[in-house]
């Protein structure tokens, strides 16, 4: 499990100073940034050939338990569940001390685009893909 943390910023929080539910997505992204990050990777990465290798989001998803609000300090989980021939689909927790606040799941595809055409999706390249670790699915 990779975990990253958030202060949560006044600009993020609506009216009644809770955080607006489209920034726990934003949230997820900065996670799976930092987590490509500690690989030695990135969400932008530039070939020898002038080629870019990214990963797109295909779905996303959020179920909401807890507000969050201005200066909390939350920690992200984030856990590769399932590592694809062309995909990577994380788990995402958001927790405020021990209390869990949201819970969701992103689901990203290898993609590579060369100058001048367009974005397509490819099997996660050797170099890459031995640097990803599925968790172990939880037992019942």
């Amino acid at each position: 499990m990779f975990t990253a943390t958030h202060r949560v910023q006044f600009h993020e929080t609506d009216m009644a100073g809770i955080v607006h539910f489209s920034n726990f997505y934003r949230y997820m992204e900065e996670a799976e940034h930092a987590y490509l990050r500690s690989l030695g990777l990135s969400v932008s990465m530039t070939r020898p050939d002038g080629s870019v290798i990214g990963w797109p989001r295909v779905r996303a998803q959020c179920t909401f338990e807890a507000p969050a609000y201005f200066e909390d300090v939350i920690e992200i989980r984030l856990k590769l569940m399932r590592k694809g021939v062309k995909s990577l689909t994380f788990e995402v927790e958001f927790y405020r001390d021990e209390r869990r606040l949201a819970r969701g799941s992103l689901k990203t595809a290898c993609c590579i685009v060369a100058h001048g055409q367009p974005l397509v999706s490819i099997p996660i390249p050797e170099d890459i893909d031995v640097k990803f670790v599925e968790e172990p699915a939880e037992s019942a």
